[in-house]
C-alpha cells in the first residue's frame, strides 16, 4: 500500500504564491506517476498536473504558465508550485499516486483559498 501526506495549503491573496508538498510512504516502488487534482465547492474534481517517472508533465490549460509540478530524485515526493494565484484556483487540492494508468493512492486533501 501507498500512503500520501500533503501539506502547504492556506489562504493567499490574488496574485500570491503557494507551494504544496506530498510525501509518499509504503510501497513506493509501485508508483510510476504522481499528480495533483482539485475540487472546488459544488464542482467535479479536475486534474491539475501530473508527472511521470520519466519526467513527462501534463497540466490543465488554466494553470499552464502559473503552476509547476516537480518530483524529488527519489520519486517519493511531488510538489506543486502555484504562482499568480486567482480566486478560481480556490479548492481542496489532492495529491495522487498511480501505476500503469491506475490510481493507487490519494492524499487527504489540503485547502487552498485565494481571496483578498
Amino acid at each position: 500500500q501507498v500512503q500520501l501526506v500533503e501539506s502547504g495549503g492556506g489562504l493567499v491573496q490574488p496574485g500570491g504564491s503557494l507551494r504544496l508538498s506530498c510525501v509518499a510512504s509504503g510501497s513506493i516502488s509501485s508508483i510510476d506517476n504522481m499528480g495533483w487534482y482539485r475540487q472546488a465547492p459544488g464542482k467535479q474534481p479536475e486534474l491539475v498536473a501530473t508527472e511521470t517517472d520519466d519526467g513527462s508533465t501534463n497540466y490543465r490549460a488554466s494553470v499552464k504558465g502559473r503552476f509547476t509540478i516537480s518530483r524529488d530524485g527519489a520519486k517519493n515526493s511531488v510538489y506543486l508550485q502555484m504562482n499568480s494565484l486567482k480566486p478560481e484556483d480556490t479548492a481542496v487540492y489532492y495529491c495522487n499516486a498511480g501505476f500503469g494508468g491506475f490510481v493507487v493512492a490519494w492524499g487527504q486533501g489540503t485547502q487552498v483559498t485565494v481571496s483578498s
